[in-house]
Protein backbone atom coordinates (compact mmCIF):
# COMPACT_ATOMS: atom_id res chain seq x y z
CA UNK A 1 0.00 0.00 0.00
CA UNK A 2 1.21 3.50 -0.79
CA UNK A 3 1.21 6.34 1.71
CA UNK A 4 -2.03 7.77 0.20
CA UNK A 5 -3.95 4.52 0.67
CA UNK A 6 -4.13 3.55 -3.03
CA UNK A 7 -2.66 0.64 -4.93
CA UNK A 8 1.04 1.14 -5.74
CA UNK A 9 1.58 2.00 -9.40
CA UNK A 10 -2.09 2.93 -10.07
CA UNK A 11 -1.08 6.37 -11.39
CA UNK A 12 1.40 4.80 -13.79
CA UNK A 13 -1.25 2.41 -15.12
CA UNK A 14 -3.73 5.30 -15.64
CA UNK A 15 -1.10 7.29 -17.50
CA UNK A 16 -0.22 4.37 -19.75
CA UNK A 17 -3.92 3.76 -20.45
CA UNK A 18 -4.26 7.33 -21.72
CA UNK A 19 -1.14 6.88 -23.87
CA UNK A 20 -2.42 3.62 -25.38
CA UNK A 21 -5.83 5.12 -26.11
CA UNK A 22 -4.21 8.08 -27.88
CA UNK A 23 -1.87 5.83 -29.86
CA UNK A 24 -4.77 3.91 -31.40
CA UNK A 25 -6.48 7.04 -32.76
CA UNK A 26 -5.72 8.23 -36.25
CA UNK A 27 -3.98 11.61 -36.25
CA UNK A 28 -5.27 14.36 -38.51
CA UNK A 29 -3.05 17.12 -39.80
CA UNK A 30 -4.58 20.40 -40.90
CA UNK A 31 -3.02 21.61 -44.13
CA UNK A 32 -2.98 25.23 -42.93
CA UNK A 33 -1.62 27.38 -45.72
CA UNK A 34 -3.68 25.54 -48.32
CA UNK A 35 -6.82 24.95 -46.23
CA UNK A 36 -8.26 27.71 -44.05
CA UNK A 37 -8.80 26.53 -40.45
CA UNK A 38 -12.29 26.61 -38.94
CA UNK A 39 -11.92 28.92 -35.97
CA UNK A 40 -14.21 28.83 -32.93
CA UNK A 41 -16.86 31.59 -32.86
CA UNK A 42 -15.16 33.93 -30.39
CA UNK A 43 -11.56 33.61 -31.57
CA UNK A 44 -9.15 36.39 -30.69
CA UNK A 45 -7.12 37.41 -33.68
CA UNK A 46 -6.52 41.13 -33.99
CA UNK A 47 -8.21 44.16 -32.41
CA UNK A 48 -10.24 46.34 -34.76
CA UNK A 49 -11.09 50.02 -34.19
CA UNK A 50 -14.38 51.70 -35.08
CA UNK A 51 -12.99 55.23 -35.13
CA UNK A 52 -16.29 57.14 -35.11
CA UNK A 53 -17.25 55.52 -31.77
CA UNK A 54 -14.02 56.51 -30.01
CA UNK A 55 -14.45 59.47 -27.64
CA UNK A 56 -10.80 59.46 -26.52
CA UNK A 57 -11.77 58.55 -22.96
CA UNK A 58 -8.40 56.76 -22.61
CA UNK A 59 -9.88 53.85 -20.62
CA UNK A 60 -8.36 51.26 -22.95
CA UNK A 61 -4.87 52.78 -22.68
CA UNK A 62 -5.07 53.13 -18.89
CA UNK A 63 -6.34 49.58 -18.30
CA UNK A 64 -3.91 47.89 -20.70
CA UNK A 65 -1.48 45.81 -18.59
CA UNK A 66 1.18 45.95 -21.33
CA UNK A 67 0.83 49.67 -22.12
CA UNK A 68 0.72 48.86 -25.82
CA UNK A 69 -2.03 51.37 -26.77
CA UNK A 70 -0.95 54.89 -27.73
CA UNK A 71 -3.62 57.60 -28.07
CA UNK A 72 -3.30 61.27 -28.96
CA UNK A 73 -6.09 63.82 -29.49
CA UNK A 74 -6.96 67.49 -29.57
CA UNK A 75 -10.00 69.49 -28.48
CA UNK A 76 -12.31 71.05 -31.03
CA UNK A 77 -15.13 73.53 -30.47
CA UNK A 78 -18.56 72.55 -31.74
CA UNK A 79 -21.25 75.19 -32.14
CA UNK A 80 -24.59 73.94 -30.80
CA UNK A 81 -27.69 75.83 -32.00
CA UNK A 82 -29.43 77.49 -29.09
CA UNK A 83 -26.53 77.02 -26.65
CA UNK A 84 -25.00 80.01 -24.87
CA UNK A 85 -21.45 79.00 -25.74
CA UNK A 86 -19.80 76.40 -27.99
CA UNK A 87 -19.04 72.96 -26.60
CA UNK A 88 -15.77 71.10 -26.82
CA UNK A 89 -15.19 67.57 -28.00
CA UNK A 90 -12.11 65.39 -28.30
CA UNK A 91 -10.94 64.52 -31.79
CA UNK A 92 -8.83 61.40 -32.24
CA UNK A 93 -5.45 62.14 -33.86
CA UNK A 94 -3.56 58.93 -33.16
CA UNK A 95 -4.66 55.46 -32.02
CA UNK A 96 -1.90 52.87 -32.26
CA UNK A 97 -1.68 49.34 -30.89
CA UNK A 98 1.70 47.64 -30.72
CA UNK A 99 0.91 43.96 -31.36
CA UNK A 100 4.50 43.00 -30.56
CA UNK A 101 3.67 43.88 -26.93
CA UNK A 102 -0.02 42.94 -26.84
CA UNK A 103 -0.86 39.77 -24.90
CA UNK A 104 -4.43 39.55 -26.29
CA UNK A 105 -6.06 39.70 -22.87
CA UNK A 106 -9.06 41.64 -24.24
CA UNK A 107 -9.26 44.12 -21.37
CA UNK A 108 -9.29 47.06 -23.80
CA UNK A 109 -12.25 45.57 -25.69
CA UNK A 110 -14.15 44.91 -22.45
CA UNK A 111 -13.62 48.32 -20.82
CA UNK A 112 -14.47 50.42 -23.87
CA UNK A 113 -17.81 52.06 -22.92
CA UNK A 114 -18.63 53.16 -26.48
CA UNK A 115 -17.96 49.92 -28.42
CA UNK A 116 -15.03 51.32 -30.37
CA UNK A 117 -12.86 48.20 -30.07
CA UNK A 118 -13.77 44.73 -31.37
CA UNK A 119 -12.13 41.33 -31.75
CA UNK A 120 -11.54 40.21 -35.29
CA UNK A 121 -10.78 36.52 -35.96
CA UNK A 122 -8.06 37.48 -38.47
CA UNK A 123 -4.71 36.11 -37.33
CA UNK A 124 -2.59 36.37 -40.48
CA UNK A 125 -0.77 39.65 -39.91
CA UNK A 126 2.80 38.47 -39.39
CA UNK A 127 5.54 40.87 -40.44
CA UNK A 128 9.22 40.55 -41.31
CA UNK A 129 10.10 43.56 -39.16
CA UNK A 130 8.87 43.92 -35.57
CA UNK A 131 8.32 47.66 -36.11
CA UNK A 132 5.57 46.85 -38.61
CA UNK A 133 3.46 45.29 -35.83
CA UNK A 134 2.60 48.81 -34.65
CA UNK A 135 -0.82 49.31 -36.29
CA UNK A 136 -2.19 52.83 -36.62
CA UNK A 137 -5.86 53.85 -36.57
CA UNK A 138 -6.24 53.44 -40.34
CA UNK A 139 -4.83 49.91 -40.25
CA UNK A 140 -6.99 49.04 -37.21
CA UNK A 141 -10.03 50.46 -39.03
CA UNK A 142 -9.45 48.12 -41.97
CA UNK A 143 -9.92 45.12 -39.64
CA UNK A 144 -13.55 46.20 -38.93
CA UNK A 145 -14.64 44.54 -42.19
CA UNK A 146 -13.62 41.17 -40.73
CA UNK A 147 -15.44 41.50 -37.39
CA UNK A 148 -18.27 38.93 -37.24
CA UNK A 149 -21.80 40.05 -36.30
CA UNK A 150 -22.81 39.53 -32.66
CA UNK A 151 -24.51 36.23 -31.84
CA UNK A 152 -28.30 36.14 -31.86
CA UNK A 153 -30.05 36.69 -28.55
CA UNK A 154 -31.22 33.52 -26.81
CA UNK A 155 -35.05 33.52 -27.06
CA UNK A 156 -35.34 31.63 -23.76
CA UNK A 157 -32.93 33.96 -21.95
CA UNK A 158 -33.74 37.14 -20.07
CA UNK A 159 -34.27 40.19 -22.30
CA UNK A 160 -31.45 42.71 -22.50
CA UNK A 161 -31.61 45.82 -20.34
CA UNK A 162 -32.16 47.94 -23.45
CA UNK A 163 -35.21 45.88 -24.45
CA UNK A 164 -36.60 46.01 -20.91
CA UNK A 165 -36.15 49.79 -20.67
CA UNK A 166 -37.75 50.36 -24.08
CA UNK A 167 -40.73 48.13 -23.18
CA UNK A 168 -41.27 50.00 -19.89
CA UNK A 169 -41.13 53.40 -21.60
CA UNK A 170 -43.58 52.24 -24.26
CA UNK A 171 -46.02 50.84 -21.67
CA UNK A 172 -46.14 54.07 -19.66
CA UNK A 173 -45.85 54.88 -15.95
CA UNK A 174 -48.22 52.12 -14.74
CA UNK A 175 -45.89 49.41 -16.11
CA UNK A 176 -42.93 50.58 -14.01
CA UNK A 177 -44.36 48.84 -10.97
CA UNK A 178 -45.14 45.64 -12.89
CA UNK A 179 -42.85 42.64 -12.28
CA UNK A 180 -40.28 41.64 -14.86
CA UNK A 181 -40.75 38.70 -17.19
CA UNK A 182 -40.63 35.27 -15.53
CA UNK A 183 -38.39 32.67 -17.14
CA UNK A 184 -40.23 29.61 -18.56
CA UNK A 185 -38.49 27.11 -16.28
CA UNK A 186 -39.45 29.13 -13.17
CA UNK A 187 -43.10 29.34 -14.27
CA UNK A 188 -43.30 25.55 -14.70
CA UNK A 189 -42.35 25.00 -11.04
CA UNK A 190 -44.82 26.98 -8.87
CA UNK A 191 -43.24 25.68 -5.68
CA UNK A 192 -40.05 27.59 -6.35
CA UNK A 193 -38.01 24.46 -6.87
CA UNK A 194 -38.05 23.37 -3.23
CA UNK A 195 -37.52 19.68 -2.65
CA UNK A 196 -40.26 17.85 -0.78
Amino acid sequence: MSEHGGVPGAGLVKGLAVTLKTMTRRSTTQQYPDVEPELPPRSRGVIALLEENCTVCMLCARECPDWCIYIDSHKEEVAVPGAARPRQRNVLDKFDIDFSLCMYCGICVEVCPFDALYWSPEFEYAEYDIKDLLHDKDHLGEWMATVPPPPAHDPLGDPSKEETTAARKAAGPSARLAPTRVRPDAAADPGGGAAS
